[in-house]
């Protein structure tokens, strides 16, 4: 099959968590994006079942290729899922769901080729800014683990997504509570990295940091649970979990801005933190993103925005992956 004839055909895209697997149906190259839909990883032994299962429900002809973006390094053609159980061949899995090509990438590589296709009202502006149109941008944003990227402008047009494990950086404290908390989580886990505490299970574990540092007992242990207490002040540990959360977090993002030059703004994705727009809008993130100096000023000139996509914008990075 030829590749014009190949994008005259049905595509597949999907976008796999740790928690969840979103997968969208397109019809054809320039064609929208269809049937997009959420399965629960937890429901299915592997992904090739999951989508089995996608396809039989949307009930429309089968893919000739596919491309899907996974919170997982992508390094050969044996794909062991961090986050979650699934294990597979990339070639074996091609086979299985009789595709003439599939495309695997970094969710978050994903997630950064759809950057240049945000609107206005897919995005809260929380500082900085104009944003220069050819300059790097940078992505940073926690769910079920935390994805770490970039887009770089290439000399001839078009876009490059890097492929990062930005997330499993060693995390740096600002303060001696800080200090403290990482010091609880690299006797629990050996490696005090952003993701043991800027993730939904990481919001736990520094929870149930503060809670051993105070000598009082643990009351939440799913993060859900936890955040709805911290959002609500029904809970003084839960509050500065979250606190030291967008603090860890404003400081990772200034980090990354700074290592890419991301003079072309940086973008907060992620499933966690659009449920918590106003929060974190009220904490400290940008000031802790701003606090770098001397480079303070540089800092200020770079748009920081939150994505509030209602369809996770990965999908579409695939769909260009793909083109």
């Amino acid at each position: 099959m030829t590749q014009d004839s190949l994008q005259a055909r049905p595509r597949l895209v999907g976008d796999i968590g740790g928690t969840n697997a979103r997968f969208a149906w397109q019809a054809h190259a320039q064609a929208p994006l269809e049937c997009v839909e959420t399965l629960p990883c937890q429901d299915y032994p592997q992904l090739q079942q999951a989508v089995e299962a996608y396809l039989e429900r949307i009930g429309r002809e089968r893919p000739a290729q596919a491309a899907l973006g996974l919170a997982n390094p992508v390094t050969g053609d044996w794909i062991q899922m961090t986050n979650n159980h699934w294990a597979f061949s990339i070639e074996a899995l091609r086979q299985g769901l009789g595709l003439h090509k599939l495309a695997i990438y970094n969710d978050f590589s994903a997630l950064a080729l759809a950057l240049p296709t945000l609107r206005e009202d897919e995005l809260l502006h929380l500082g900085g800014g104009p944003a220069l149109p050819d300059a790097a941008r940078a992505l940073i944003g926690p769910g079920t683990g935390l994805g770490v990227s970039g887009l770089l402008p290439q000399p001839g047009g078009g876009w490059r997504a890097l492929e990062s494990e930005g997330g499993h950086a060693t995390l740096c404290a600002s303060t001696e509570r800080e200090w403290r908390v990482l010091s609880q989580l690299q006797r629990r886990f050996g490696h005090a990295s952003a993701e043991r505490v800027l993730s939904g299970p990481g919001l736990v574990w520094t929870y149930e940091a503060l809670c051993a540092m105070d000598d009082c007992p643990v009351r939440f242990t799913q993060p859900p649970e936890l955040a709805d207490a911290a959002l609500a002040q029904a809970d003084a540990q839960a509050s500065e979990a979250l606190a030291l959360f967008f603090g860890f977090l404003g400081a990772m993002a200034g980090n990354l801005a700074l290592t890419l030059g991301a003079r072309g703004g940086v973008y907060l994705g992620g499933g966690v933190l659009p449920r918590m727009a106003g929060a974190l809008r009220q904490s400290a993130f940008m000031e802790r993103f701003l606090a770098k100096g001397r480079m303070r000023p540089l800092l200020e000139t770079m748009p920081v925005y939150l994505i509030t996509a209602q369809e996770s914008p990965a999908l579409r990075g695939m769909a260009l992956a793909l083109a």
